[in-house]
Order: structure tokens, then sequence, then C-alpha cells
């Protein structure tokens, strides 16, 4: 309990100074400029992204995975819109797909009654542009499906998508890559056109990414991965995430990937953390393109599932990587350096080591990294102010060294089992350029972090015998 109540402080501290304050929001404007930033806090190339700012608030009333009031039937409509939530609960997605096609969107999870939405048995498939998802979770799990059986959903995914931003979501228990950008390789006649179908302009922060399911249902077995970013991916922005118990790819840049991770926590890796593979494999008969890599105030920490050395950026494949990587710490599970640089495979790729940034987005604040690890465990995930238990869970586990990689949902406690609630939206309190409440107050916000008691724990808090 000690350790617990040291974590809880740690989080607290920072959380109640940063980006939760209680000071109000910005004031409603009757149309924000076309630079203007998607939210408070949103950076990198992606940052002006409009979502469906301007467009029809379109209100989720059921859980039901589809049909009228169904954040379905929302997502699929047509035209600039705003999702907004008066619902809060599980919606069970019944081992699907939803395939986002509709530019122009805001999925406004901050605005769900507590305990927030929370997707089970299913995933999301973005192939459009301008969107802007913040405040979910999703929670695919392995369901009960045989190994090898063909189940393989990754939890998030932009699919040839572009200004989209993944705000402060939580994905876990994925078949494939929790929080991917993809696409295809080489759709277009030389590089720019290949890039311009490929995901780009796309921002992944202050996302909780864990336990992606190693020995589950995935068809090629193991396959606990963290993010995939795909060949030719530009200005893609990893920023201020919290990587926990993934075997692989936390991130893994595949061939010609431009793109910066800055300010992350990754924690308990198993085979590979950051690594970089541009493979003759998929790349036949097309000139290798070189990867840009900005790597700067991240941590490293190995847990009880991490290999031993396990170097910090692993270069794999044939094709070259230009690196910058500036301030980072890559420890094991006791502290002790682990290598910045290995390799796998024995090939001609080179690593280059750039002297200033490169791929580097404009403005971006960046933390010390002796400050990162406090920030992110306090600020990272769906709904910091209300957290599920599994939230929780993961993040002090993370922050005491515990945890490990794992197969199956259950061994965690399996799918979330919550109370559904319901309460209105109301257009006044919230600021619709920017989808931050007013008052700077959020639904089922008591405090800037929250701790997990048990009965026990909390008796024994209040005094009681």
């Amino acid at each position: 309990m000690r350790l617990m109540l040291v974590a809880a402080a740690r989080l607290a501290a920072l959380a109640a100074a940063a980006l939760f304050s209680l000071a109000p929001a910005a004031a409603q404007t009757d149309a924000a400029p076309a630079t203007a930033k998607a939210f408070p806090g949103a950076v990198g190339w992606a940052a002006v992204t409009r979502g469906g700012r301007g467009g029809r608030i379109l209100r989720v009333t059921t859980l039901a995975a589809d049909g009228p009031g169904s954040f379905k039937e929302a997502a699929e409509a047509k035209g600039p819109r705003i999702i907004v939530f008066e619902v809060g609960g599980v919606i069970d997605m019944q081992r699907t797909t939803l395939t986002i096609r509709e530019p122009f969107l805001t999925i406004a999870g901050q605005t769900a009654p507590s305990p927030g939405v929370t997707f089970i048995r299913g995933g999301f498939d973005v192939k459009t542009h301008d969107v802007i998802i913040r405040h979910i979770r999703i929670r695919p799990g392995v369901d009960g499906q045989a190994h090898f059986s063909g189940w393989e959903v990754d939890a998030l995914s932009t699919v040839g998508a572009y200004n989209v931003i993944v705000d402060h979501c939580t994905m876990t228990w994925a078949l494939d890559e929790n929080l991917s950008a993809s696409g295809p390789r080489f759709d277009g006649k030389d590089v720019s056109e290949w890039r311009q179908h490929a995901s780009h302009d796309v921002t992944f922060s202050y996302n909780l990414l864990a336990e992606g399911l190693a020995n589950a249902s995935h068809p090629k077995g193991e396959h606990s991965k963290g993010s995939l970013i795909h060949d030719n991916a530009t200005n893609i922005l990893i920023y201020r995430n919290v990587y926990a118990h993934n075997v692989e790819r936390s991130p893994l840049l595949k061939g010609g990937v431009h793109a910066a991770v800055v300010n992350n926590v990754i924690y308990d890796p198993g085979h590979r953390a950051i690594h970089y593979n541009l493979m003759e494999l998929e790349w036949v008969g097309h000139a290798y393109e070189t990867g840009e890599l900005s790597a700067v105030g991240n941590v490293l920490r190995g847990g009880n599932s991490t290999d031993e050395g396990l170097p910090f950026l692993t270069l794999g494949g044939d094709g070259d990587l230009l690196y910058y990587g500036k301030d980072n710490i890559a420890v094991d599970r006791f502290g002790k350096p682990l290598p910045m640089f290995g390799r796998y495979g024995e090939t001609q790729a080179r690593l280059i080591e750039a002297k200033k940034p490169v791929s580097w987005p404009a403005g971006l604040d960046v933390l010390p990294v002796r400050d990162v690890e406090t920030h992110v465990l306090a600020n990272a995930g769906a709904r910091p102010w209300d957290r599920d238990d599994h939230d929780i869970r993961v993040l002090f586990f993370v922050a005491e060294g515990r945890g490990e990689i794992i197969d199956d949902e259950r061994q965690v406690g399996g799918y979330p089992v919550q109370v559904p609630t319901a309460a209105p939206f109301v257009e006044a309190d919230w600021n619709l350029d920017t989808m931050e409440p007013k008052s700077g107050i959020y639904p089922g916000q008591k405090g800037p972090v929250q701790e997990n008691l048990s009965a026990r724990d909390k008796a024994m808090r209040e005094g009681k015998p």
C-alpha cells in the first residue's frame, strides 16, 4: 500500500498543476480561425486539424452497438459532426471493426458521464481525413477465440488517413497493434504520391497503449504489439504516450517513415522497444527510401518481461535511417543502463546520425527527460480525472515496476463490467470549437487523479476498525 500511496502522490502532484487544471476553458467563439489549434495542447503537424468543428452535434444516447442513437450511426453520418455522449458504460462491438470513412469528425469522449465510454470486442479503422478522437477506451480482447484462429483486430488504426489526432485515449488487449498509422506502401507513380496515399500528418498524444495480447488468436502466432507506423507514412508525431507490456513495436517504424518520438514512457517491452525496419521482402522492385526519426526525451524502463540487454533503438532490414537522438534514458528493471542502439539482421542498413532534429514539427514543447515519467503517468490515457480500474492498475504497475506481458484479458480480470449511466449534454456548458468544458471541470471529475482502493484500504484510510 505504501508504494501505491507514493505513486499516487507523484501522479497527483503534477496532474494538479498541469494538463487538467481547474482554470476555466477559453471562451466560446463564433468561428475558430482556420489556423486555430484543434484543442488546447494539440501538437504536431496535425495540430490545426479542424475535425468536426462547426458541424452538427450528434448525441450518442444508447450503448447498443448500432441502430438509432448509437455511436456507429453517428460515426457513419455524413458531413462535419461532433459526437458527444449522453451515456456512459460499455459498448460491445460484437467482434467487428468499425470503419470511419466520412471526414470532418470529432469524437468527444470527454463529454460522457462517468465512467466514460469503453468499446470492447472490436476496433476502429480511420480511412479519411480531419478526425479528432479523444478520451475513449478500446479493449478488443481475445474473447475466448482459439490460438491462431484469425481474430487479429487493431484497437485503432489510421489507414491512408491524414490530419488525424488521437489524444488521451486508452487502447489495450489488441490482437494486432494497439494504435497504428497504416496504408498502402506504393500507391502512385513516385515517392511523393506514395506518401500522399499513406497515413500522414498524424498525432498520437497522451495515449495509454498497453498489454497487447501475445499468444492469442492472431494467425501468425505471438502478436503483442504497441504501434506500427507503416512504410512511407510521414509527419507522424508520437508524443507523451505510455507503452507498457508489449512484446515489440513501441513503436516500429517501417521503410521510409518520417516521424518524431518525443517524451514517451516505454515500460516492460519484451524483445524490442523502438525499432526501424525496411524489409527487402516488402520493397522488391522499389528503390529504398531513407527513414527519418527524431527520438527526444523518452524513458525506456525494462520490466519483468524485458530481454536482458534490450537496446533503446534497434535497426533491422535493409534500409538506412537518418536518426537524431537526444536526452533519452534506457535502463533495466534495476536502473542499470541499457544500450542505446542495437541490430537485428546483418545487413547493409546504416544508422546515419544527424546533428539536429529531422522530421520535427514546429513549436513542440519538450520536457526534460527526468520530468517525463512523472508527467506522463499522471496525464496519459482516457479521462485521467475519471480513470477506470484497468487504467489505474496498468499505470500504478508501471510506477511500481510491476506487471508483465499477457496472452488473454482474463489474466488481468477480463472485460470491464460497468453500470450504465446517463446525463444530458448541454451545449452551453462547452466550448464547441475545442470541446473543452467552459468551467474547466469535466464530467465525473472529483480531483486530478484517482486511486483504486480496496474496501480494506479504504477502511484503513478512514480509520475504521
